[in-house]
């Protein structure tokens, strides 16, 4: 029988696909990601199935949509009985552990008696990794770049150390986890930062010292040159974070190695959502546009090598399985994704040709993006905030992002494509009623 595979899963906070440079974009951001990309696999059509940070969290813990457990919006709890991933690996023999950004745990007033941003988050609403716990509920909160402290198992502040760089202390910090570790079990590591996001009370992005001349000359992405936004002040920086990340998967691998256990260890990166710098809307995400749902994904090690890239469009829904399935888990019946296994090893034959997702807080609004279509609809007569859904939507956008890939002409009244709004609307009526939601109807856009 296989030895089951150690998995450590890297999460970044709001990261834009094409700051990856082997998703054919300019290189030198992220050196390391590439090579690992180049001998394990590359998905090079991932997709969130929520723009906003708690609600994509929650689906990774729970396998299923936000709105289903009740987590469409940030701070709200998720219910520890709808935590899957990290107890279904526990049952199946792994160590699990936890080190970084949770934002799951929260809910109710801010600084009343269910507010975790700056305390420590209590056994039961960890989420099942019980094994060990290094975090903070709101680590932008609990933190800036270079100062800040997280929250240990016994609920023990532990400060960062002085000058160190945020991303570079949960680097450090998850050396010291794989270091000290059970080495007789294999072991789930999530490691969740909170780089590249903004950083909430600077209203800045805050890479390490030197970003905005390392990279002040970057190339200007399509989606935002001709834009206002904030991007020619904060992209810099921006990938400042980025190229810091970068640098800790590589030293996370150097110790993989070190401790003979490289070729063992199943590591998979992605982030929860992307960034459109204040193009789209009046802030950074919570919009049905690329730069937002689109984010990187890379996985490297047994049962994902070869330098493959998988064009089949897959979402962070179909991460809870994919881990899962790698553990040799049992996969609840209530998981909403698929393994992507399947796609590495050719087996799949009937994947979805379509990514769902469900947004919030700016709106209340639903999503369907294909190879060739996005399709967006929203209740404007909806609280963004307190609705989680609505039994009527209008069609909000149309993009050809085969003619048009950053989403500058919304062809959502265009009557020559009505055939092609009402096949789109068919498609995303399925997609939420498979979602848990009832089936609304989509009215025209006025």
């Amino acid at each position: 029988m296989a030895k089951a595979p150690n998995i450590i899963f890297v999460f970044s906070d709001q990261q834009r696909w094409d700051t990856v440079g082997a998703y054919g974009g300019p290189i030198g951001v992220t050196p390391n990601l590439d090579r690992i990309a180049a001998g394990g696999v590359l998905f090079r059509n991932a997709f969130t199935c929520q723009p906003v940070c708690g609600p994509a969290r929650a689906a990774l813990q729970s396998g299923r949509y936000p709105a289903e457990v009740g987590c469409w919006t940030n701070r709200r709890r998720l219910p520890p009985e709808e935590a899957r991933l990290a107890p279904g690996l526990g049952a199946a023999g792994y160590q699990t552990a936890y080190i970084g950004k949770w934002h799951l745990a929260s809910c109710g007033e801010r600084g009343g008696p269910d507010d975790y941003r700056v305390r420590p988050v209590p056994p039961e609403l960890r989420g099942g990794y019980t094994d060990y716990w290094l975090a903070a509920d709101g680590l932008e909160h609990t933190s800036h770049s270079y100062d800040g402290y997280m929250f240990d198992a016994d609920g023990h502040r532990r400060e960062f150390p002085e000058g160190r760089y945020r991303a570079d202390v949960l680097t450090d910090w998850a050396i010291e986890y794989l270091r000290g570790r059970d080495s007789e079990r294999p072991f789930f590591l999530f490691l969740s930062y909170v780089e590249p996001h903004h950083q909430n009370d600077h209203r800045h992005f805050e890479g390490p010292r030197g970003s905005k001349s390392r990279f002040g000359d970057y190339p200007v992405p399509g989606d935002l040159a001709g834009f206002d936004g904030d991007w020619q002040e904060e992209l810099p920086d921006y990938l400042g974070c980025c190229a810091a990340l970068d640098a800790g998967v590589a030293r996370i691998e150097g110790t993989l190695e070190e401790l003979g256990i490289g070729d063992e260890t199943l590591l998979m990166y992605t982030s929860d959502h992307g960034c459109h710098f204040r193009t789209r809307n009046r802030e950074y995400k919570r919009s049905p546009h690329d730069s937002c749902l689109r984010v990187p994904m890379i996985a490297r090690g047994p049962g994902f090598r070869g330098g493959l890239v998988v064009d089949e469009l897959v979402g962070l829904i179909d991460i809870p399985p994919t881990l899962l399935a790698a553990g040799g888990a049992d996969l609840p019946t209530a998981l909403r994704g698929r393994p992507m296994q399947a796609l590495v090893d050719g087996t799949a034959d009937d994947w979805p040709e379509d990514v769902f997702a469900q947004i919030s807080e700016s709106q209340v609004g639903r999503c369907i993006r294909t190879h060739r279509w996005k399709y967006s609809v929203q209740a404007p007569d909806r609280d963004p905030r307190a609705d989680a859904g609505s039994d009527v939507y209008v069609e909000y956008c149309l993009y050809d992002l085969e003619a048009d890939p950053n989403e500058r002409r919304n062809l959502v009244r265009e009557s020559g494509l009505a055939d092609i709004r009402v096949e789109l609307a068919a498609t995303l009526k399925r997609r939420m009623v498979q979602a848990g939601e009832t089936e609304p109807e989509i009215w025209p856009a006025q």
